[in-house]
């Protein structure tokens, strides 16, 4: 058995240590103490204070960040002597705007179909209401009223919970078993982030000719893409495959690749010279990078916290998104809220990181990885009767754990306290994902059929660890918020609101539950009603439709700057704008030109202006063609406290004219000369 290299990079961005013993020096990052959690960039992440050290407390709840987005706050369960609560309560108070205001046709149209009062909950906008019926027309969202609708087909929703199917981004493969126990589950989009593909030019055609019935996605595997060099895992690449490495990837991204996805404990030969090459062209290309972390214990040398603290390195030096993949079991297993804390300090210091959870105190994988090198009873705290074969009811010995490690078998091991689960769904920055999708043979963890049904199940209506809302957000909005900048399908989903993709799920909050075992891991969950996909229904009372086959690609889009383009007379300025998806944006700098100050935030990516200043003639260069036009969440605050989405050409950023417009200023248009004058 080969033993574990010992690696770290330095939290400042700085090299990498190789420890093999426990005899080194080993260099301790000081862990920030921070009491309160930033919304980052991509503004869905409340401001929180939380999690002290790692020797317990309280976890206060985080307020509102006006997202839509709550972080629940409240203990594992209900006090002594309480009984849980029969049905979740409903969110006190409703925001304005988050209703639709139907027009007299659209009352009087008779549409596809109706889903009919229902409790109703749309995690962006924090509609959370009873009665509300939902229209669906052409795959889309075409109304959500309490004014009663005419349907072709009507689905009598009362007492039931109608929301935006589920968005698995920590799966793999679509197979055809597995997918219709996503459904069954009340996901709707399957997205390949813990793994994925080397070839998305033939991944993303191969499933769509397969007609796969939900949507699907996927990253760029690392690991993946290392195997024609003939590396062992334990093997680094040398500079010119490192640099063949980084050329793929960035072709499999214009090929629409969500983002790039690595696995450290699993092939710990890979370092930082191989990683942040991969890093930098994933934050010039504005998609995350997916990490199973290199370690998930705290048992030295390697902890969890040098995991971070190496994850965290990778962020500050690259400026890329960062999500940890399955924290409860890899970087936060006996270290839970002190990796949670470092997760949110690093967030507070502008960072752009997330992670997910699966809702289980037993993690799965396969005998004959790195995972269970030499040490790992120690590591993991466990036994070989504490491992079982997933799909059978067999504990294993020493001799049949040899024996399976062998053949390959994936194995459930019992090796996650309990409250490493709650906590972990408590933080804000944490969403569901499956890390699992069901196999032929069923040598599956549970995860892979009930990873959803038992987030509510267990963890709302059970326990009450987090409010019905927020398991809603964490297994639909968070997900598609993390991966939606450069895939605009994403932007329609995870809501429920007019105008979004009718990717719906309906199920009973009483009954819904997971009913995979280790067992039988192949066991669909119940209480789920009705799954809708494109607007098609995919399960309801008869079962899964398995004709039904709406799944689309979901990829990333690049757009870049296109020679020309139209120009703008400001105030004695003239001035190149950039056109991005049907709309014109002037360079932000423009704006010190028509006597505005302006004051940057690096890290918090907020540009604040404030009228009256003197007036300027600000070098205002035109955009480079070619460069990539991006949505890095960048954003200005103007006086009045109101926000405006910014673009990003490489440094400079851009506003677009309709803000400008509903300012005051107004935009005349001559073919492809625009003017700005104070109206």
């Amino acid at each position: 058995m080969h033993t574990r290299p010992k690696k770290i990079l330095d939290n400042g961005g700085g090299t990498m240590t190789n420890r093999r013993d426990n005899s080194r020096i080993r260099t301790i990052y000081p862990i920030l103490i921070a009491i309160s959690m930033l919304v980052i960039a991509g503004g869905i992440w409340a401001a929180s204070s939380l999690f002290k050290d790692g020797g317990g407390g309280e976890l206060p709840a985080a307020p509102s960040n006006g997202n839509g987005y709550r972080a629940e706050g409240s203990s594992a369960g209900p006090e002594d002597g309480e009984s849980p609560q029969a049905s979740p309560p409903i969110a006190a108070e409703e925001p304005e705007g988050a209703l639709d205001t139907p027009t007299a046709a659209e009352l009087d149209a008779t549409y596809e179909l109706v889903i009919a009062g229902g409790r109703v909950i749309n995690p962006e906008t924090k509609l959370d209401r009873e009665g509300l019926n939902v229209a669906v027309q052409d795959g889309r969202v075409a109304l959500v009223t309490d004014k009663a609708l005419k349907g072709k087909r009507v689905i009598d929703a009362k007492g039931l919970i109608v929301a935006p199917g589920f968005i698995d981004n920590l799966s793999y493969d679509p197979n055809p078993v597995g997918v219709w126990n996503k459904i069954a589950d009340g996901v709707t989009a399957n997205i390949a982030m813990h793994g994925g593909t080397a070839n998305p030019e033939k991944w993303y055609p191969y499933y769509e000719r397969n007609k796969t019935p939900l949507h699907f996605g996927a990253s760029f595997f690392y690991t993946q893409a290392r195997n024609p060099f003939k590396l062992s895992r334990y093997d680094t690449a040398k500079p010119e495959q490192t640099q063949q490495l980084a050329e793929q990837a960035e072709q499999a991204l214009n090929d629409g690749a969500l983002g790039i996805s690595f696995s450290l404990e699993y092939v710990p030969g890979v370092n930082e010279k191989e990683i942040l090459p991969l890093m930098k062209l994933a934050q010039r290309y504005n998609v995350p990078v997916y990490f199973h972390a290199r370690y998930s214990d705290m048992e030295e040398p390697g902890t969890n916290i040098d995991a971070l603290n190496e994850l965290i390195g990778y962020a500050r030096a690259s400026g890329a998104a960062v999500h940890i993949d399955h924290i409860n079991s890899t970087g936060g297993t006996f270290s839970m809220r002190q990796s949670l804390q470092m997760v949110a300090d690093a967030i507070e210091e502008g960072l752009d990181i997330t992670a997910c959870i699966y809702p289980y105190d037993y993690w799965g994988t396969y005998l004959n990885s790195a995972r269970f090198d030499e040490g790992w009873q120690e590591r993991f705290r466990i036994s070989y009767e504490d491992l079982q074969i997933a799909g059978t009811e067999e504990r294993l010995t020493e001799y049949t754990f040899r024996k399976y490690q062998k053949e390959g078998k994936l194995a459930v091991a019992y090796a996650i306290p309990k409250e490493d689960v709650v906590d972990s769904l408590k933080a804000p920055f944490v969403m569901i994902g499956s890390d699992a999708i069901l196999e032929p043979g069923f040598n599956n963890h549970p995860r892979a059929s009930g990873t959803f049904a038992r987030t509510i199940g267990l963890y709302v209506r059970e326990q009450q660890v987090v409010s019905l809302s927020d398991a809603i957000a964490k297994m639909s909005l968070l997900p598609a918020q993390r991966l939606e900048k450069q895939a605009p399908a994403l932007k329609k989903k995870g809501r429920l609101a007019k105008g979004m993709d009718a990717d719906i799920v309906v199920f009973d909050f009483d009954e819904i539950s997971d009913l995979s075992t280790v067992a039988h891991p192949e066991l669909v969950s119940a209480g789920i009603k009705y799954v809708l996909i494109n607007g098609q229904v995919a399960l309801d009372e008869e079962g899964l439709h398995r004709d039904i086959r709406a799944g689309q690609p979901i990829k990333s889009e690049f757009v870049r700057v296109k020679q020309g383009g139209p120009s703008l007379a400001w105030g004695g300025s003239k001035l190149t704008l950039l056109e991005y998806r049907g709309s014109d944006y002037v360079d932000l700098a423009a704006l010190e030109g028509q006597g505005y100050a302006m004051q940057w935030d690096k890290d918090r990516r907020t540009a604040s202006v404030s009228a009256g200043a003197a007036l300027s003639q600000a070098s205002v260069p035109g955009p480079a063609v070619g460069e990539l036009i991006l949505e890095r969440g960048h954003r200005l605050v103007w006086e009045d406290g109101s926000r405006t989405e910014l673009l990003s050409v490489g440094e400079r950023n851009y506003v677009p004219l309709s803000a400008l417009e509903s300012r005051g200023w107004k935009l005349t248009k001559n073919g492809q000369a625009f003017e700005l004058t104070k109206s």
